[in-house]
């Protein structure tokens, strides 16, 4: 099969898999424009319509003037309950994103999977307990992709084994994994980016999960050798005697709330491995949010660039617009809007906005989504939801590059002043 056979055999997975209603949004324009944006015409039957604040879109106009370090610099910001934009500065700039691709990956695979998606991992069991301890039969570990499972996780699926008198087997012992080879890093990730041993086991390769299913097992005192290990899938007639569930909220949460790169990239290797369990992992989430982001955000300007789900790489190109838009898209979805609100940091109270934007204007109002990357030349954005003061929730983004991070989050922190002002 060639390369262009093989990746349209991927986007038909897709199209199949993902079974997803194409949101019909219009195509952004390309360039940088710095104005309030458009009122949109409202459906001649609404009987009043919501209007937007329109001190606020002054506000932002002369916020949107003031003098500001060197660099790229762009803002939107769009009224959620009157469902209306409010103002853009160079809004369809396309600029790296940095963390804030995590947004993407997340809002998509929160589509793809369900909200209420669970990793799970199993120890199994087949055949009879002797006196003696001895297993006639089978034992078979099962795992999906839980990238929060570590070595000393292993130790209750073992203990199941020991509570059941089993000290040695006389047969095989199953071992299915989701994926096989290890997690591998981004071509244009810095070394020191992402260590690998930061990730989960499940992601670090069939040999090391074996190593240490093995390791704990022994530690139980079941005795179990290297030559039964059987790298399969897991046949007919095994009951289960211990499996532990992680809902994908938990993932979702590190990984917004945190910035964690580790959950991140282990969540668009789900993505991909739920499309396409034969395939490349990473390059199939890829080709997802590539998907994800035309249809159904609409979004279909070629500048914009997905090259992980993470937002290490400096390649990715996202715009504001682009980040109001997915922002509204996940809003719309009440089950994704509720993960939204739960898990994106909170200014002065937790994850990644701990410390910032602490005074009382604008301390609990801010859920969003920060970015930074200190390298080769400052990038740094934030994009999330703000909680007007009439009562009205806003969406928002501010991307700034080639200035120093200090900088661009002084601007983020006056552009969040400048939404929950009372005046």
């Amino acid at each position: 099969m060639t390369v262009n056979h093989r990746v349209g055999f991927i986007y038909i997975i897709i199209y199949i898999v993902a079974g997803l209603s194409v949101v019909s949004m219009g195509l952004l324009s390309s360039g940088c424009s710095c104005r309030p944006a458009s009122i949109e015409e409202t459906d001649s039957t609404a009987l009043q319509p919501i209007e937007i604040d329109s001190a606020l879109q002054h506000r932002l106009a002369r916020f949107a003037s003031l003098p500001r370090p060197e660099g790229q610099f762009a803002f939107h910001v769009y009224d959620l309950t009157a469902d209306k934009p409010v103002y853009g500065h160079c809004d369809t700039l396309a600029l790296p994103s940095a963390s804030c691709m995590k947004l993407l990956t997340g809002i998509a695979a929160l589509q793809l999977l369900g909200t209420d998606y669970h990793y799970w991992t199993a120890m199994m069991m087949r055949g009879k307990v002797l006196a003696d301890g001895t297993l006639q039969g089978d034992i078979a570990f099962r795992a999906g992709m839980n990238p929060q499972l570590m070595e000393a996780d292993l130790q209750p699926f073992a203990k199941a084994l020991k509570q059941k008198g089993v000290k040695r087997i006389t047969g095989k012992l199953f071992v299915e994994l989701a994926v096989t080879e290890p997690v591998t890093s981004e071509e244009h990730w810095y070394p020191w980016d992402l260590s690998f041993a930061k990730y989960g086991l499940l992601y670090k390769g069939e040999q090391r999960v074996t190593r240490a299913l093995l390791a704990s097992l022994r530690g139980q005192g079941i005795a179990v050798k290297d030559s039964q290990v059987q790298k399969a899938s897991v046949p007919r007639g095994f009951k289960t005697l211990h499996i532990t569930r992680l809902p994908v909220d938990e993932v979702i949460k590190r990984m917004w709330k945190n910035s964690s790169n580790t959950q991140a990239t282990a969540l668009l290797y789900t993505i991909g491995t739920k499309l396409y369990p034969y395939g490349n992992p990473a390059g199939t989430g890829v080709q997802y949010l590539q998907y994800f982001m035309k249809q159904e955000l609409g979004l279909s300007q070629p500048s914009l660039t997905i090259h992980d789900g993470c937002g290490l790489c400096t390649h990715n190109r996202l715009s504001p617009l682009a980040l109001t838009t997915l922002l509204r898209y996940g809003y719309n979805n009440e089950k994704i809007r509720k993960s939204l609100m739960d898990n994106l940091a909170v200014a002065g109270v937790d994850g990644t906005l701990a410390r910032e934007m602490t005074k009382a204007g604008t301390r609990g109002k801010i859920r969003a989504k920060t970015g930074t990357l200190s390298h080769p030349y400052g990038i740094s954005s934030l994009a999330g939801f703000c909680d007007a003061p009439n009562g009205h929730t806003l969406a928002f983004a501010i991307m700034d590059s080639e200035m120093s991070v200090l900088d661009a989050r002084v601007l983020q922190r006056k552009l969040c002043e400048t939404m929950t002002a009372e005046k």
